[in-house]
């Protein structure tokens, strides 16, 4: 019989172990709610979705009123310190699990609204994928199953692939004219956060394994220096920015791009670039929520003075740049002017990449 001390301690461990359950199951019911009401086009479920997430908000905040009592009163060391530094971390990950449920059951009500077709099983595929890998993450938190959470967590791999194909097939319905713009940005926002939730059970897995072994694996984005083009509508100068940033093939380099208010990407943009032995055709054009990983970027870079707004707020640790330049694909003139633009927004962003990337490069080397 262990002595009072350890009593109390296995009490507060298995009432944080509850919580973090309680949590999970709602953010998991709030996930198939929002599937549900994809497929039924169910108003009232996607708002119950909606207003659920202040639920979740709440045990966010109640489970780190446990994990900070429970380190004040025990002064845990090792295994159950690291429980608690643990179960913090993953608090957070099913925190935003419910952010992007709530996100979700918003694009939902848009779909309605524009009473379009959905092709539902490729948003079956992907959930019945992320939702499980979710569930099987906080099992192995719970159950301290170090061989679930490795399991799970190689899952991660399969709803990026399917992730991917999703949005192919989107665009090419976009194409087609058989999914209106509007639609496919929302439905391009819906197969994202279904990648997201993956992203998160895996971070869930990582938290799991450091609890239950010691071993800490480092989170995606630390490995690379990761850098975002955002203009007004990802375009144009944004997708060439892009484009320039990736054929310049540093591997220590993740680059991307979106814009504040997202269109189509500027036919003549995807004609120009090609010309520069560069292929755009099958990108397709992102808002901010949209970029991966987002929290994880260390420099912001805006090519049009709107785009400043998504610069975040003081203090933060982004880097914030502004290359504002003149977007070729709203000049009105000849085609040797139009030419003459292009030229000249392209080799202003070659310029400045270059030196930026070298500048970051240099910045590295011990």
């Amino acid at each position: 019989m262990g002595t009072h001390f350890e009593e109390s301690r296995q009490r507060d461990i298995d009432r944080i172990r509850r919580k973090v359950g309680e949590m999970a199951e709602l953010a998991e019911s709030a996930l198939h709610d929002c599937m549900k009401a994809i497929e039924t086009r169910n108003r009232v479920l996607a708002y119950s979705v909606i207003l659920r997430d202040q639920r979740i908000d709440e045990l966010e905040k109640e489970i780190d009123r446990l994990c900070l009592e429970f380190i004040v009163r025990q002064q845990p060391v090792a295994g159950p310190l690291r429980l608690a530094y643990a179960t913090i971390r993953i608090n957070l990950e099913l925190e935003r699990v419910g952010d992007y449920a709530e996100g979700i059951a918003r694009q939902v009500l848009k779909l309605i609204s524009l009473n379009a077709d959905i092709p539902i099983s490729r948003f079956v595929e992907i959930a019945n994928l992320s939702i499980p890998m979710l569930h099987d993450a906080v099992q192995a938190f719970i159950q301290q199953d170090v061989a679930l959470a490795r399991a799970a967590s190689e899952k991660e791999v399969l709803v990026d692939a399917l992730k991917s194909r999703l949005h192919s097939d989107l665009i090419q319905l976009n194409r087609r004219d058989e999914l209106p713009f509007e639609a496919l940005n929302a439905l391009m926002m819906v197969g994202r956060h279904f990648e997201r939730v993956s992203d998160q059970a895996k971070n869930i897995c990582t938290e799991v394994l450091y609890m239950c072994t010691g071993e800490y694996a480092r989170h995606k984005g630390a490995e690379a220096s990761r850098l975002l083009f955002v203009d007004r509508r990802n375009a144009c100068r944004s997708q060439m920015a892009e484009a320039i940033a990736n054929s310049l093939k540093h591997p220590q380099f993740v680059f991307a791009s979106a814009g504040v208010e997202p269109s189509e990407i500027d036919p003549k943009t995807v004609q120009f670039l090609e010309s520069k032995g560069l292929d755009v055709s099958k990108q397709s054009s992102k808002s901010i929520d949209q970029i991966p990983n987002l929290e994880h970027y260390h420099i912001m870079v805006a090519l049009a003075p709107e785009a400043r707004r998504a610069f975040p707020s003081a203090p933060t640790k982004v880097v914030c740049l502004d290359w504002s330049v003149a977007d070729p694909s709203a000049i009105q003139g000849s085609p040797t002017e139009v030419q003459a633009a292009y030229e000249a927004t392209y080799h202003f962003l070659r310029s400045h990449m270059q030196d930026l990337v070298e500048a970051v490069v240099g910045d590295k080397v011990p």
